[in-house]
C-alpha cells in the first residue's frame, strides 16, 4: 500500500495475486490480467484452495502450509524475494482469508488492485478514490436505500449502549444491597 499517492501503473509487473474469494473470480481476472500486461506476465497466487486455478502458470502459496503467527513470517519469507511490482486482492462479498489478504496488502511493496466479484478491478491509489468510496460504502452497507437505516442505528450506539450499562449497573447494585440487608 505504500504506492497510494501515486497513479503511475506498473509495466509489465510480475504480479501477486491474493485469491480471497470464488476460485472463478480469479480464473476470470487472470485472463484480463494477461491481456493488460501480456502473455508472458509473471503471477504467483496466495489462496487457500487445493490446486491451481485454469489458465494459471506460476508459484501457488498455500496459506494452509503456513499455520499461526511463525507461518505468516513465513510465508513473508517465501514472498519477500520475489520483488512484487503489483498485487491484486480479490474482495468478493466472501470472508474467505480475510485476514491474510489485508496483512499482505499491507506488507507487500507493491501497487495493489481491488478485485470485485465480477473479476472488475481498480487500482488502490488516491487516483481511484471515489470508486474506493462506492465500493466501500456498498461493502458496508450504507449505500442506496440502506444507507438511512444504518447511519440511524449507528447515530443511536451511544445511547443504546449507555441504556444498557446503567441498566446492568442498576441491576448488579440492587443485587448487593438485598444482600447486605
Amino acid at each position: 500500500m505504500r504506492h497510494f499517492l501515486h497513479t503511475d501503473i506498473p509495466d509489465s509487473p510480475r504480479i501477486l495475486l491474493i485469491e480471497s474469494g470464488p476460485r472463478v473470480v480469479i480464473e476470470r481476472v487472470i485472463l484480463h490480467l494477461r491481456d493488460l500486461f501480456g502473455p508472458d506476465v509473471e503471477m504467483d497466487l496466495v489462496t487457500c484452495y487445493a490446486g491451481e486455478p485454469a489458465g494459471f502458470r506460476g508459484r501457488v502459496f498455500n496459506v494452509n502450509d503456513y499455520g499461526g503467527a511463525a507461518g505468516r513470517d513465513a510465508l513473508w519469507a517465501d514472498l519477500v524475494q520475489h520483488n512484487y511490482a503489483a498485487g491484486g486482492v480479490v474482495c468478493a462479498a466472501v470472508p474467505i482469508m480475510t485476514k491474510w489478504k489485508w496483512w499482505l496488502a499491507y506488507k507487500v511493496p507493491a501497487k495493489i488492485f481491488i478485485i470485485n466479484e465480477n473479476a472488475d478491478y481498480f487500482w488502490l491509489d488516491r487516483a481511484h478514490l471515489r470508486q474506493l468510496r462506492k465500493f466501500a460504502t456498498h461493502r458496508m452497507g450504507i449505500s442506496g436505500a440502506a444507507a438511512a437505516p444504518a447511519l440511524l442505528r449507528l447515530m443511536f450506539f451511544p445511547v443504546t449502549l449507555v441504556y444498557l450499562l446503567l441498566y446492568a449497573g442498576t441491576m448488579h447494585l440492587r443485587r448487593r444491597i438485598r444482600q447486605t440487608f
